[in-house]
């Protein structure tokens, strides 16, 4: 059992959020970062057995900026 499982978060490119984790194969997206949480968690309960499943979930945002030059 691990302790926890990290969610790379992106903004959509349709609109909302996408979050992929690290290491498994879980994805999901939602429009609004609220919903993004409660899918994420969703999702982890889907993918593990209850005595597998992280203690913690952790979400590291990425964001592209691009800067003219």
């Amino acid at each position: 059992m691990k302790n926890e499982i990290i969610f790379m978060v992106e903004e959509s490119i349709e609109g909302g959020f996408e979050a992929k984790a690290l290491g498994y194969s879980i994805f999901t997206q939602a429009e609004t970062m609220e919903l993004l949480k409660q899918m994420v968690l969703d999702a982890v309960n889907c993918h593990f057995n209850p005595e597998d499943k992280p203690k913690t979930i952790r979400l590291h945002f990425v964001k592209d900026e691009v800067v003219a030059v």
